[in-house]
């Protein structure tokens, strides 16, 4: 397996589906749910994001084609997505592109109903993620570069999946520090990440910089 590409796909992924940082996010849309309809939200989440993800995947770059976008195109305006969202963790902030405006979290539905929406789309698949998951499906040529991003695509799913789940008791272990150092450290990885989307898509449209 190619370790190098696993290990920087997981790292940008992980840095945008954090279950971590996530798991506040989740308490919070499903605070009036009891425990059972918390868990049943929490493996529909994990389903969905899955198949969503899944599907971008596969026919993002298809769908990049179709509007007549190159992929280095598509990389440099990922990269400041990615960007804009590490410097809102950097600063204790959320994306309003991932986790809705004001206006937006206050129209969520009823904890009963927000598996799709806004739990899978837009906080756990949103741009960030999307992004993430057309660029590097691109770069994975080799079959055992599929493996790997497949591998670790549906491993933090899962991951995700089993936090929420077992969300009321991950809270009451994890301190706001804790959460806090978490985003910091997510932001800067996904910063660093995000430069380098932003690097390799200016190098191939303007080969002169390289």
């Amino acid at each position: 397996m190619d370790s190098s590409f696993a290990i920087t796909f997981f790292g940008a992924l992980f840095a945008i589906m954090n279950p971590v940082t996530n798991l506040p996010i989740f308490l919070s849309v499903t605070e009036q749910a009891p425990l059972e309809v918390q868990r049943k939200i929490a493996v529909k989440t994990a389903i969905y994001s899955l198949i969503l993800g899944g599907s971008f995947a596969v026919v993002g770059t298809q769908v990049l084609n179709l509007f007549g976008i190159s992929v280095d195109d598509f990389r440099l305006a990922g990269g400041l997505v990615l960007l804009l969202i590490a410097l809102n963790m950097l600063n204790g902030e959320q994306s309003s592109s991932h986790h809705g405006t004001t206006g937006e979290q206050n129209a969520f539905p009823s904890a009963e109903s927000v598996a799709f929406y806004p739990l899978t789309f837009p906080i756990i698949v949103g741009p960030g993620t999307i992004t993430t998951l057309i660029i590097f499906s691109h770069k994975a040529q080799t079959a055992t570069q599929m493996i790997a991003f497949a591998g670790v695509f549906a491993g933090l799913v899962a991951l995700l999946g089993l936090v929420f789940y077992n969300a009321p008791t991950f809270a009451k272990h994890l301190s706001g520090t804790a959460r806090v150092i978490m985003s910091r450290l997510m932001g800067m990885i996904l910063a660093a990440i995000a430069v380098g989307m932003l690097t390799d898509g200016l190098k191939a449209l303007l080969p002169g910089l390289a």
